[in-house]
């Protein structure tokens, strides 16, 4: 009995050994699975790759092509302000373990202690090919604070300073556009958007469901009069929240959560379409409803036509892909007031697009497949905005109109 115990031990200690060491191979599979040099791409790629990476970009005024929402990470080793949750990096809690290791891969971050330099310059490769990818809002991404305004660090999963992304504009003004992110219950939350609006910033990020914001709280009026003072752009997490710990405060992604802000003018873009998870319908003896069903309601009042767009990072995620972008596709008059993102690095992470889905479900074609795949092995943020101008309904075949990866006039674009 004492050797077969003893036997047993030495047989799971060595499958224990063998899957952690074979965790990071297993991690680059899953995350930055791109394993060809972006700068490689045009001297490698298909000619029909190339004539359908060019026809991407027909039609749209390059003058206004904005990708709004791209996170610019790292580690905070190297005096960015950059915090993790130590729990990020704690081995045995495995599920964020492998989420934090996961990201640091498909940003191509080697290592922890220059992850900031690495995670910036592999973006920066991205962007080195002769096609004109027009500018980023990089994104800001302030800490959960409890109601007296203190921060709750356990429910925080990192922090970006504003500091930081504001400094990385001004490096890169070509290429980047700062994004702020203030919670409304920080004690100073009313003198920092000043500052931040005296400095010409016009956007602000919130993912209410990480943060523990709450938009419909009528304690939060100053700061949206502020928004509005500043002509401030609200760019705000809705649906429900996987990237970052959410789970208790998921209600906090209810689309009409924001009509507080909405009915006073605040220029509102909803991230995502509201297109994972179901919510609460206020308004219908609170029935648990599709949380895009409830953004698809607002996007249609006539009340929010100039203030309110529809956002569409992460629509084509294989567990987003189908009804939401379907619903859009089949409404062209209302490409205009979509806005483009790429919520990079989630593009590198290699699991979670599946163009064999796209074109089983009748959104590309075989060909377009094999094209996609072989632009996302050399460079996955061009493949997530090329895969966008490819996708067109299953049955009437339209697509998103140019319109749609064009910043609106309405949030600052002129030609």
């Amino acid at each position: 009995m004492k050797k077969s115990l003893k036997f047993a031990v030495i047989i799971l200690s060595i499958l224990f050994i063998s899957i952690y060491f074979s965790i990071p191979y297993l991690i680059d599979l899953v995350g930055g699975n791109s394993h060809n040099r972006p700068s490689d791409m045009m001297q490698k790629i298909s000619p029909k790759a190339i004539e359908t990476i060019q026809n991407a970009f027909y039609g749209i005024n390059t003058k206004c092509l904005r990708d709004v929402h791209v996170h610019i990470g790292g580690s905070g080793s190297n005096k960015s302000g950059i915090w993790l949750n130590p729990e990020t990096q704690n081995k045995f809690n495995l599920k964020r373990f492998l989420k934090f290791k996961v990201y640091m891969s498909a940003s191509k971050v080697k290592t922890v202690e220059n992850a900031e330099q690495e995670f910036l310059n592999r973006f920066l490769s991205l962007n080195k090919y002769p096609f004109p990818m027009g500018k980023y809002n990089i994104l800001a991404f302030d800490k959960n604070y409890n109601p007296d305004g203190t921060p709750n660090l356990n429910h925080t999963t990192l922090f970006i300073p504003n500091d930081y992304i504001y400094q990385v504009s001004k490096k890169y003004p070509h290429l980047f556009i700062p994004t702020i992110s203030i919670h409304p219950d920080r004690k100073d939350a009313l003198s920092a958007l000043t500052k931040w609006g005296e400095k010409g910033v016009k956007f602000i990020k919130w993912l209410p469901n990480a943060m523990r914001i709450d938009p419909s709280n009528s304690k939060y009026i100053p700061f949206y009069n502020l928004l509005k003072k500043y002509n401030i752009t609200l760019l705000t997490h809705t649906g429900e929240e996987k990237a970052v710990e959410g789970d208790h405060y998921q209600k906090l992604g209810n689309p009409l959560r924001l009509k507080l802000p909405l009915d006073m003018g605040v220029k509102v873009i909803m991230a995502h379409l509201a297109s994972l998870g179901n919510c609460a319908d206020y308004e219908n003896n609170n029935q648990s409803v599709s949380c895009f069903d409830l953004f698809w309601r607002l996007f249609n009042d006539s009340n929010y036509e100039n203030n309110l767009f529809g956002e569409i990072s992460a629509v084509t995620l294989h567990t987003r892909i189908g009804k939401p972008i379907d619903t859009l596709l089949l409404h062209p008059e209302l490409h205009h007031r979509i806005v483009n993102g790429s919520d990079y690095p989630l593009p590198a992470i290699n699991i979670i697009f599946r163009t064999k889905q796209m074109q089983e479900l009748g959104y590309i074609t075989s060909q377009e497949k094999d094209i996609l795949n072989e632009i996302y092995s050399y460079n996955p943020l061009l493949f997530n905005f090329v895969s966008k101008r490819l996708l067109k309904h299953p049955k009437t075949k339209q697509k998103l109109m140019p319109q749609a990866f064009e910043l609106p006039k309405e949030l600052g674009c002129h030609n």
